[in-house]
């Protein structure tokens, strides 16, 4: 029987392909479980128009990640954190710190698009991978400046 697979499954497809399956899987399972369409003639000629409409969004979403990979990719991202009399850090930086200042400057990035290994425990400069959708990376340079607190 020929059906249109409306999700991703495994070890038969991914969403949109026709592919052939036997006939009591898919009146027992697939049909009901409303994960496949039977491949009708319509049916095929709305899977044609609604991957042309994937396409175009796969594209449009592409484009504008390379962007953002652009504008971001070598700028230096400063963060003040407070330290002691020795220069330890109170705080230790985090992706999720590092993605709000990205927010502060303009830039969207998920906190989990950072690679960071281990949190920053120092002041210093540090080379700071980002990993966008689309397997596109790029790196920044991120600088932690320490702020002493002024006596009262």
């Amino acid at each position: 029987m020929k059906v249109i697979l409306l999700k991703d499954i495994e070890n038969i497809g991914k969403k949109y392909e026709i592919k052939d399956v036997k006939d009591g899987y898919a009146k027992n399972f697939l049909l009901p479980q409303n994960l496949v369409k039977l491949a009708t003639k319509d049916a095929i000629k709305w899977v044609e128009s609604q991957k042309e409409v994937m396409e175009k969004e796969a594209e449009e979403e592409l484009k504008k990640i390379q962007e953002t990979a652009s504008q971001i990719d070598g700028i230096e991202v400063t963060i003040g954190m407070k330290v002691g009399e020795d220069g330890q850090l109170f705080e230790s930086v985090s992706n999720t710190k590092i993605a709000e200042k990205l927010k502060e400057m303009g830039y969207e990035v998920k906190k989990s698009k950072i690679a960071l290994t281990k949190p920053i425990k120092e002041t210093g400069e540090f080379p700071v991978k980002i990993n966008l959708d689309h397997n596109l990376e790029v790196e920044i340079k991120l600088i932690v400046t320490g702020q002493t607190e002024a006596p009262e």
